[in-house]
């Protein structure tokens, strides 16, 4: 980042505006949502800044402009109009250590003037650095539709209540308690109108300790998808938001870490082909031991938890030790890998049969037993592919379904390192090799209903 976001206090300090024009007009319409005092340096207002004068809601001062007109100040604009006046401007600002903001002239500008989404004490303010603002109102205008427009009103009855929640509840249940208000019945009452409702809702749950099921730990196995931090769903951004520990994977992108709570606790638990430094079992006690513990568990797989992914063992051990669980689906990376060669996983008049299979089989020297479901009108997606594709190339050779294949490897999906070829059986392991292929890579066995044989690209 090459600025810093953070909010400034300003009840009971001083911001100066510097020009009585439109472009004042505008930055005092801003901070006038504030507490500060509010003084304009100009010598003429216009009508809108004149009425405001009129009724004592800003200060005037028509005089000669010095550095001690900036001085003891939270913020300065300089706003005239005139690029070579601003210019002047900021430099006696300067020399008053004022921090300044020149409209127009983001090379002079000490702060950024953010979008920003009001639903005050809650206030999302969006900045692109200067480079593109009208991203920003873009961005500003998405968020204006998510968030309800009286949320702000709920953040104030929560901030009354801080002070009795803390008497009466220990740090994780006050926690617990606030999680429950924003993302339960609490603010859906609210949003409809039920503020009184609302407030008797918290209160009862304080001096109770009763607010939905928070007293035991619970686990959600996230889908993180196929690598790209943006194919996380929202379900799966929340619950990294409320775990308390997370589990995570050796192919989950670090990115999508960032999206957890900061005082969440990381536990990588990855394993490598051949060199298991977390055994399954291993992993399903961690899991078990934490929600015993009662915490929030998020154990986070790349891909889909579903698929490959061994879940069914975690969800067995976690039902053995009747503890409660959520399966987050996603993205699966054969939806990803199909999406970055521009295709679909089935397609009318080509493909209407679509296989999942896995290139790693518990028995090695056995051929893969979904090679027999390859037929016309059939798609094969092999996950983790690459190192049965020597075995893959020799039993389609053998029974002679070679020639109706068509072969497209996707390594790395959606990420930066994405890797992509088309090829034929035949050629399939000498495109592996001039590619550099290795997985995470996926295999997708064509035989489409009417062949079209097209030349290899690799």
């Amino acid at each position: 980042m090459k600025t810093f976001p953070m909010f400034l206090q300003m009840r009971g300090r001083r911001v100066v505006i510097a020009g009585g024009g439109e472009q004042a007009a505008q930055k005092c319409r801003l901070i006038l949502k504030t507490e500060v005092a509010i003084t304009i340096l100009a010598t003429d207002l216009d009508p809108e800044l004149a009425d405001l004068h009129a009724t004592g809601r800003i200060d005037w001062q028509r005089g000669a402009i010095t550095p001690d007109s900036f001085a003891d100040t939270a913020l300065v604009f300089v706003a005239t109009g005139c690029p070579a006046l601003d210019a002047c401007l900021h430099k006696l600002a300067k020399a008053a250590g004022a921090t300044v903001n020149v409209v127009d002239q983001p090379d002079l500008c000490d702060a950024l003037t953010p979008s920003i989404v009001d639903r005050s004490p809650v206030v999302v303010a969006i900045g692109t650095e200067g480079s593109a603002p009208v991203l920003a109102r873009q961005i500003k205008t998405k968020l204006e539709t998510l968030l309800e427009p009286r949320l702000g009103d709920l953040a104030s009855i929560a901030g009354r209540l801080r002070d009795r929640a803390a008497l009466r509840l220990g740090p994780r249940d006050r926690r617990d308690l606030w999680r429950w208000v924003f993302n339960g019945p609490v603010r859906d009452t609210h949003a409809r109108g039920g503020e009184r409702k609302a407030a008797l809702m918290i209160k009862q749950a304080i001096d109770t300790g009763t607010f939905g099921d928070t007293k035991t730990g619970s686990v959600a196995l996230v889908d993180a998808g196929p690598g790209a931090k943006d194919l996380i769903t929202l379900r799966g951004v929340q619950r990294l938001q409320e775990a308390e520990v997370i589990y995570y994977d050796r192919l989950v992108d670090p990115e999508i870490l960032e999206l957890a709570r900061r005082d969440a606790e990381r536990v990588y638990v990855g394993k490598a082909p051949g060199c298991h430094h977390w055994p399954q079992d291993k992993i399903c006690n961690v899991i078990v031991s934490a929600a015993r513990q009662g915490k929030r568990v998020v154990r986070l797989k790349c891909g889909d938890p579903g698929v490959f992914a061994r879940g069914r063992e975690e969800v067995d051990a976690l039902t053995a030790a009747k503890i409660s669980y959520e399966i987050v689906p996603g993205v699966t990376s054969a939806s990803a890998a199909s999406a970055a060669i521009g295709g679909f996983l089935t397609e009318r008049g080509t493909c209407d049969t679509l296989v999942f299979a896995t290139g790693q089989s518990e028995d090695p020297h056995k051929s893969p037993s979904w090679l027999s479901t390859l037929r016309p009108g059939t798609r094969v997606a092999v996950y983790m592919g690459v190192g049965a594709a020597a075995k893959i190339v020799d039993h389609l050779t053998a029974s002679g379904q070679a020639k109706f294949i068509d072969v497209d490897i996707v390594a790395h999906a959606q990420k930066p390192e994405q890797i992509t070829a088309q090829c034929s059986v035949d050629t399939l392991l000498a495109t592996l090799e001039q590619t550099g292929v290795s997985n995470p890579a996926i295999l997708f066995l064509t035989w489409p209903l009417h062949p079209v044989k097209l030349a290899a690209t690799c």
